[in-house]
């Protein structure tokens, strides 16, 4: 009797042991998959820099200019437009 019981409560702690390496190696894969994520947004955010940068958006000098400052608004959104950038990308 008191050999079944050690066999069961073995069993039971391997099982144990078992469930919380399967659940380390999901978590370490849930890290892997978000950092390449990351990793892949990050370039695509650089590609996307590049197309809007290849349009030549205007450049601000500074100074008080109200009129200047609407039209480079309007500038830089018709690039976004052209690009199909989306309002989070902005």
């Amino acid at each position: 009797m008191v050999m079944v019981q050690v066999m069961a409560q073995r069993a039971l702690a391997d099982a144990m042991e078992m469930m919380a390496n399967a659940m380390a190696q999901e978590a370490a894969s849930k890290t892997a998959d978000r950092e390449a994520q990351e990793t892949r947004r990050g370039g695509e955010d650089e590609l996307r820099l590049e197309r809007f940068m290849n349009n030549k958006p205007p450049i601000i000098n500074g100074g008080f200019d109200p009129d200047g400052a609407q039209k480079w608004i309007e500038c830089v959104e018709r690039i976004f437009r052209a690009m199909r950038c989306q309002d989070e990308h902005k």
